[in-house]
């Protein structure tokens, strides 16, 4: 693996830049080199937040943000009308979505070999007891979601992770990132411009 970058989008109180901390862990018991970021700014609960993940075989000595990921997670899917979610997004990339919608709904995402995939991670969320139905906490439901449906990490890895992260609430979050992980729907879209 060379250098891949991945963004994190929600709302502030989603848990996006844990997200991307914990799927920083999760690498790195794989034995990457890893760096995990939050942008920089106001992030009140409910204001678009977005975090910044790399993952490297060698030593990462980049401090900047990414403006080009390899992958994009988006963990609001009420971002998309509001924000440009997949700017500088690069061909063959994944873009994993909470939505209960197929991946066929975003077809007008995707583009250049780019694969969809999508997972209900608010209804998974909440059957684990993890947030409150107005305020789902969604990001362990789509950590699980991106192992199952890239392959890139291994989900074992994942909730070894989740269990150092959350020690407290380990049983649901585990619970969740599993469920998620067997009901991440994915589909790779062939083509420019669909």
């Amino acid at each position: 693996m060379g250098m891949t970058e991945i963004r994190f989008h929600g709302r502030g109180g989603q848990g996006v830049v844990v997200a991307s901390e914990i799927l920083a862990s999760a690498f790195f018991r794989e034995g990457k080199h890893v760096q995990a970021f939050p942008t920089f700014g106001v992030e009140r609960r409910g204001a678009p937040v977005a975090a910044f993940l790399r993952v490297s075989d060698r030593p990462i000595r980049l401090r900047c943000q990414i403006q080009r990921p390899n992958h994009v997670i988006i963990l609001d899917p009420t971002l998309i009308a509001s924000v440009d979610v997949t700017a500088g997004l690069e061909p063959g990339g994944w873009i994993l979505i909470n939505s209960e919608k197929a991946p066929q709904h975003f077809a007008r995402l995707a583009q250049e070999g780019r694969q969809i995939a999508t997972v209900d991670a608010s209804v998974i969320a909440l059957a684990q007891g993890l947030g409150e139905r107005t305020n789902p906490i969604v990001n362990t439901a789509i950590l699980g979601a991106f192992a199952g449906a890239t392959h890139m990490v291994d989900l074992s890895s994942v909730l070894v992770a989740l269990e150092e992260w959350l020690p407290g609430q380990a049983t649901a979050n585990v619970r969740a990132a599993r469920e998620a992980a067997r009901r991440v729907r994915s589909l790779l879209f062939e083509g420019v411009g669909l």
